[in-house]
């Protein structure tokens, strides 16, 4: 299939996947996850899910992010609107969703069982 990408950029994809999963983890990012979606989803790749502690912590996160996302070159597609009680924001980065959520909300909506059968590519907190 000619509309399938080389085996290097899979391979750079899921780096990079990984690369901004061990960024959040760095930023005390809680649990985070990098789910594969590649085989599941056709309109991305990866979702990396975080919980945070504090709306300042996910604005914090959202900054991290944006700034590696320029220092790699990585179109920021949209982003969900800041609203008062902020349980959860989304940054579409195209082959990358990140989903920044306070626990109450993780525990509520529970993605990464939504999502279960996809393999994950997470170092830190297999999901099965």
């Amino acid at each position: 299939m000619e509309d399938m990408l080389p085996e290097t950029d899979v391979i750079n994809q899921a780096d990079q996947a990984e690369a901004l999963g061990a960024l959040l983890r760095e930023h005390n990012g809680q649990d985070v996850s990098v789910l594969d979606l590649r085989t599941m989803s056709d309109w991305t790749d990866f979702f990396i899910v975080v919980t945070v502690t504090s709306k300042i912590h996910m604005d914090g996160l959202e900054r991290c992010i944006m700034e590696f996302c320029r220092e790699k070159d990585i179109p920021v597609l949209g982003k969900s609107r800041k609203t008062e009680d902020d349980e959860w924001r989304l940054i579409d980065l195209g082959s990358y969703i990140v989903h920044l959520m306070n626990k109450r909300a993780r525990d509520f909506y529970e993605l990464e069982r939504l999502w279960q059968r996809s393999q994950s590519t997470n170092t830190t907190n297999n999901v099965t």
